[in-house]
């Protein structure tokens, strides 16, 4: 063939290759890691819709550019998947960008101190709601004390009179002041119910502390306070907490949240906010009744993929232990530092066995909180019992939700039976300084946020923050996950359980897209995948770990749509 011939044959080709249309969005000059074992790395993308349409080098996509093509230098930022929050609580981050906020403060005293402030300007008989203490964490010891918890003596004496209900961090106790127990009804005589426990002094004294299923006592209290409220109050609180929460994750790089915990009530509504298109992040909610409540009430149920991909529902959780830091967590052996206590199981077995029953004939995840090794065991154990009744489905995805501590004989069961780990990085730096106290070296060694022996089994391990217990943040989340250091005081813990970089990133985007049978459009930059995509300042495969916590959010993009940019 001539050379008149050839060019001919490659201008043919050329043109050929060219896309028949252009696209809404390009983006350039990026340094994309795609979390796609294919394609790892790229430097070029564009969009259409809501969907990639094409990735690969600055050349091939500029091809798609045309009049209206909006484009997007990324000037060498590091571009991948957005963040999918693998296990938080969507409603209760945004009460807590509401209320009082605590994860922060480092005494008793700064927490008597904000609400005090608050206090000066609260009307009369309104409650004052809080969240994010933890009596481990703080650096100024409290004086009179019961297994580290103050007396709630210095809370009454500023807020006589308002109802004053703080939250755990964990979520699995609370504080209250003597006017809250007075609404309540919590007297000498008050007995701790099944699965909790009214913190008493040696004297029998009640000191203000609820832990596990005892928190009900005061929640019914604040329930028939809010019940004064009337319904579009009620909703408008509500709102406001969701459009603060959205605004939160996106700002953070979230373009996902998987919501650990929604009544029938939120899922209403938030089928509204789809419908309407008001939802800027995509949610995946689990359904968490009680059995009663959600037998024969299961219609219209999975819901996947409602309002163009933005919601879906297809899950259903339940719990069988506390937190191990309000000593709720179901243990095989005794708390090194409680002894002859080994924690709470605080759903009855039975219930959780009806409600697996339920998710298996509904088709729906089953999603079970567990922390101590106890807890993960007996879950394992009904998990499999349902597995060996009908072999015939293997693709169920069902998840342990936190799967903390761990007999380490437990570890191969999770692959065995395709149970995945959704776990939480930032849990294990958070609550470092007290785990070897709750559980002595060789548990806390071997048995604590074992992600490397679960990894290294070929379990899949997911990753989050449980927000509002830890920051929403996964930058911090991802930090722990490959140093398993405190950002604070650079406490290490146990780093030979750490992940890789190129693991803790697939933990936050293609395993928690598993994790929600969702790996076919999000987790990954891939062509006719949704354009889910943040930009950062920092390299995080190969930057340094004292910079990943220096890592910015510069730009959020949801379905190919800007919703952030510093």
């Amino acid at each position: 063939m001539n050379k008149l011939g050839v060019l001919l044959v490659c201008g043919f080709f050329l043109l050929g290759c060219q896309p028949e249309e252009s696209a809404d969005t390009i983006i350039l000059n990026g340094n994309i890691y795609t979390v796609n074992s294919d394609q790892p790395k790229a430097e070029a993308l564009a969009i259409k819709g809501d969907r990639i349409v094409a990735i690969g080098d600055a050349a091939s996509i500029e091809a798609w550019k045309g009049a209206e093509t909006k484009v997007i230098d990324a000037e060498g930022q590091f571009v991948m998947p957005g963040f999918i929050e693998g296990h938080g609580h969507f409603d209760g981050l945004g009460a807590s960008l509401q209320n009082l906020n605590f994860l922060r403060s480092k005494s008793w005293d700064d927490i008597v101190e904000m609400v005090a402030e608050n206090a000066k300007t609260a009307e009369a008989g309104a409650w004052i709601i809080g969240r994010g203490w933890h009596q481990e964490k703080w650096l100024t010891p409290v004086g009179q004390n019961v297994l580290g918890y103050p007396y709630h003596d210095a809370l009454s004496a500023v807020t006589p009179n308002n109802p004053v209900v703080l939250r755990h961090a964990s979520g699995h106790g609370l504080f209250a002041n003597a006017k809250a127990m007075e609404l309540a009804g919590i007297s000498a005589e008050t007995p701790s119910p099944v699965g909790g426990e009214i913190v008493r002094d040696s004297r029998g004294k009640a000191i203000g502390v609820f832990e596990e299923t005892a928190m009900a006592l005061i929640n019914e209290a604040y329930s028939e306070y809010l019940l004064t409220l009337d319904a579009d109050q009620q909703k408008d609180i509500w709102l406001e907490g969701i459009q603060l929460a959205e605004d939160e994750c996106l700002a953070k790089g979230i373009t996902s949240f998987q919501d650990a915990g929604a009544s029938y009530q939120d899922i209403e509504w938030y089928k509204e906010l789809a419908d309407a298109g008001e939802l800027d992040l995509r949610l995946w909610v689990m359904l968490r009744q009680s059995f009663d409540r959600m037998n024969g009430n299961m219609s219209g149920l999975p819901l996947i993929g409602y309002g163009n991909n933005f919601f879906t529902c297809k899950a259903i959780k339940t719990a069988v232990d506390g937190a191990l830091g309000a000593f709720g967590a179901w243990l095989l052996e005794p708390y090194a530092d409680k002894a002859d206590f080994v924690g709470q199981n605080t759903v009855p077995i039975e219930e959780v066995r009806n409600i697996a029953q339920l998710a298996w004939e509904n088709d729906m995840q089953l999603c079970v909180h567990a922390i101590g090794d106890k807890g993960n065991q007996i879950t394992l154990d009904i998990m499999e019992a349902l597995f060996e009744e009908d072999t015939s489905r293997t693709n169920h995805r069902w998840r342990i939700e936190h799967a903390q501590h761990l007999d380490t004989a437990d570890i191969p069961r999770f692959r065995e039976m395709g149970v995945i780990a959704s776990m939480q990085g930032i849990h294990c730096t958070s609550d470092a300084p007290f785990v070897e106290k709750r559980l002595g070296y060789e548990r806390a060694k071997y048995g604590a946020y074992p992600w490397r022996s679960l990894i290294d089994n070929g379990v899949l391990v997911m990753n989050g923050t449980d927000a509002p217990v830890e920051d929403v943040d996964p930058i911090e989340s991802y930090y722990a996950s490959v140093t398993r250091k405190r950002v604070d005081s650079g406490f290490e813990f146990f780093r030979e359980q750490a992940m890789t970089r190129e693991e803790a990133i697939y933990s936050y985007t293609l395993a928690n897209a598993y994790g929600a049978f969702e790996e076919d459009i999000k987790g990954s930059l891939e062509v006719g995948k949704l354009a889910d995509i943040v930009f950062l300042s920092k390299d995080l495969t190969t930057c340094a770990d004292e910079e990943i916590m220096d890592t910015e959010i510069l730009r959020t993009m949801v379905g190919g749509i800007v919703k952030f940019e510093k």
